[in-house]
């Protein structure tokens, strides 16, 4: 299919960036800057020696060589680090000139948020209370600097502070012990009444914290003890409610004890959760609001327990159950059995929201052509495929290929000047960044990155991520620019990697290097040493045994560090795709699926009676597994997305694929 480019000017030179290799001309290098270059970069090797031996001289306490050493260092981008070790190892002695001083000349910086909170907390100890009000940063979360805080307040006469202590104290946990003084003088005041103590109990409860519920239960009035007493017997036996004559009590409390009670069991046994709701529904006045939310975590636990009817009826007969994750997995169940006049239903319960998203404008449409609807508020289906379609998406593609029309691209990077680039470039943060980054101390670089990344505006938050990609940090500029949500910027989000390993890779094999990339892109975001929580690692994220076998099967040597290895690790990535694509005859929705599944989970998703076999589109939106689901579908489209970005035309799916019943 043919592309709707759509390309908009960008003032970049063209050497900045074209790639992660800025590309200098044979007679550019015979320039005075040129030569200067080398010798720019001696200096700067040379400022790296100095800095190790800085740090350990400071570390030696050899106070005047770390002097004379730092007088040299006076430019290099990391000083700022061998100031902050310096000053915090003598906080104690309260430097505060020295202190603001650091604060001013590196304002918002990863060190000045670090000093902040240890300073703070030295002020605290010291209790210089004036000062620590003066340092205090509104935008810190520590909730120990909060409560500190108040106290501050308070130390200082401020008596209006213990109208902020309630939202401290009533949490699942126990805070902080700096926090004690504040909460005792609260207390006194007589604001910590029963409700707040009951509010905190069930809280504490419901995060399983049981010495925090059973300290608070003390502290509740006589009156109110039995009900927190059973809660928590409730809660370690949710069967107790079968005993409804223990719940007749009429009370808020009693009311919250069988509401948890409900919730706790539907956790194990949604259908016996579901026959005592109703015994208790006819016997307490619960409110509206809190039989919305009962049913709807019952219906979500029926759903997950596989008792699909239940949900149903319950979801049927609340009219105003319309929480959008119950409904979307009730519509991908009727999507899964065909029933398309009950996705009918579904999709007019859903918020509006989410029934004007992308994916259930498609369903809608789908919905009407098979239930043979003209015409919904003055839509037809092809009116809705077709205001779907300009989407760079998912569905935005099946809306395209519903229509005949060309998938729209749209590329359109922000236009900036030479001088705001120099600028992001040359700011304190991004010279540490790429500092650490060219000392190999990635973690470091990593931190000081995105610390200062976030902190800019969205325009400079976009050139660093372009410098991300331009330095090789593909996933922190397609981290970076998700997070500015600068969706259209394709040259940072959708970079071309590794193409000399793909290409080969994609010639041993009979993997198309749009799949290759699609795959790399999603599994690792070309992060070579990706390392994921299940142990697979590098481009492609190859479990080592996996990556073993493939490479015993294809006579191919390996070792563990293989996985690393660019070259190698798309050599066995590609050749376990190709692996995948036999077993489900060249189906890139199949073979997608088991890359991120497992084979053997997707030969269970698939139907074997042929009436029950599912078109390609109805079957993806039903996978099981959300994070499988949402996978298939990005490969597909990042596959799009990749041929345009190669200059390629391609499918969004194969005829082969599109015709296919799974």
């Amino acid at each position: 299919m043919r592309f709707s480019k759509i390309l908009w000017p960008v003032t970049l030179s063209a050497s900045v960036f074209i790639g992660s290799m800025t590309l200098i001309s044979a007679e550019a290098a015979t320039t005075p800057a040129a030569k200067a270059a080398p010798a720019k970069q001696d200096q700067r090797q040379l400022e790296r020696q100095r800095y190790t031996q800085a740090q350990k001289a400071l570390n030696a306490k050899n106070m005047g060589e770390y002097q004379r050493l730092v007088k040299q260092l006076q430019h290099y981008p990391l000083l700022p680090y061998l100031e902050y070790q310096e000053l915090t190892d003598r906080l104690i002695t309260l430097p505060k000139i020295e202190v603001q001083s650091f604060f001013t000349r590196y304002p918002d910086s990863y060190l000045s948020e670090r000093l902040t909170h240890r300073w703070l907390r030295t002020l605290a100890q010291r209790e210089r209370w004036s000062d620590y009000l003066h340092f205090y940063d509104a935008r810190l979360t520590d909730p120990e600097l909060t409560c500190l805080h108040v106290r501050a307040r308070l130390a200082t006469g401020d008596k209006t502070a213990l109208k902020d202590v309630a939202v401290l104290w009533n949490i699942d946990k126990a805070q902080s012990k700096s926090c004690d003084p504040v909460f005792d003088e609260w207390k006194k005041a007589g604001l910590m009444t029963p409700e707040l103590i009951w509010e905190r109990h069930k809280k504490a409860v419901k995060a399983g914290n049981k010495s925090m519920a059973s300290y608070l239960s003390n502290l509740l009035p006589t009156s109110v003890r039995p009900a927190a007493v059973l809660m928590q017997e409730v809660d370690a036996n949710p069967r107790l409610l079968k005993q409804t004559a223990k719940f007749s009590k009429q009370s808020v409390q009693m009311k919250a004890v069988i509401l948890h009670g409900l919730e706790k069991l539907a956790r194990t046994n949604a259908k016996e959760a579901l026959a005592l709701w109703h015994q208790y529904d006819a016997q307490q006045l619960f409110s509206d609001e809190d039989r919305i939310d009962i049913k709807y975590e019952i219906a979500l636990r029926l759903l997950r327990q596989d008792h699909e009817a239940d949900a149903e009826k319950l979801a049927a007969s609340t009219p105003n159950l319309t929480r959008t994750d119950l409904l979307e997995w009730l519509l991908r169940e009727s999507l899964r059995k065909q029933d398309w006049e009950r996705v009918n239903e579904w999709l007019a319960r859903l918020p509006e929201d989410a029934r004007k998203s992308e994916r259930w404008r498609y369903w809608q449409a789908r919905t009407m052509e098979q239930l043979d609807i003209k015409e919904i508020n003055g839509e037809t289906p092809m009116a809705i495929y077709q205001s779907v379609a300009p989407a760079r998406s998912f569905y935005g593609f099946l809306a395209a290929d519903k229509t005949g029309g060309t998938y729209h691209l749209l590329d359109r990077p922000l236009s900036v000047t030479e001088q705001q680039i120099r600028a992001v470039e040359n700011s304190q943060g991004m010279q540490r960044a790429r500092e650490f980054f060219m000392r190999n101390e990635l973690a470091a670089a990593s931190r000081e990155y995105f610390h200062s990344a976030r902190r800019m505006p969205t325009e400079q938050m976009i050139i660093a991520g372009r410098l991300a990609e331009k330095w090789g940090w593909y996933r922190h500029g397609i981290q970076l620019m998700a997070e500015a949500q600068s969706w259209d910027e394709l040259q940072v989000r959708f970079p071309i990697v590794y193409k000399d390993h793909v290409n080969r890779a994609a010639k041993q094999t009979s993997v198309n290097p749009l799949f290759i990339f699609a795959v790399t892109r999603q599994e690792s975001a070309f992060m070579h040493d990706a390392k994921s929580t299940a142990g697979a690692v590098g481009l492609m994220q190859l479990l080592p045994s996996t990556a073993k076998h493939t490479a015993q099967k294809n006579g191919l040597s390996f070792s563990p560090n293989d996985l690393i290895t660019p070259e190698k690790n798309i050599a066995l990535g590609s050749r376990y795709l190709n692996h995948l694509l036999d077993v489900f005859d060249g189906n890139r929705i199949l073979a997608a699926a088991a890359y991120n599944a497992g084979p053997s989970r997707v030969k269970k998703w698939l139907n074997k009676e042929k009436n029950s076999q599912l078109p390609y589109d109805v079957w993806i939106e039903a996978i099981p597994y959300k994070e499988t689901r949402g996978y298939v579908q990005n490969i597909l489209s990042f596959s799009v997305i990749y041929a345009y970005r190669l200059g390629q035309e391609t499918n969004f799916v194969t005829p082969a694929e599109a015709t296919r019943h799974l």
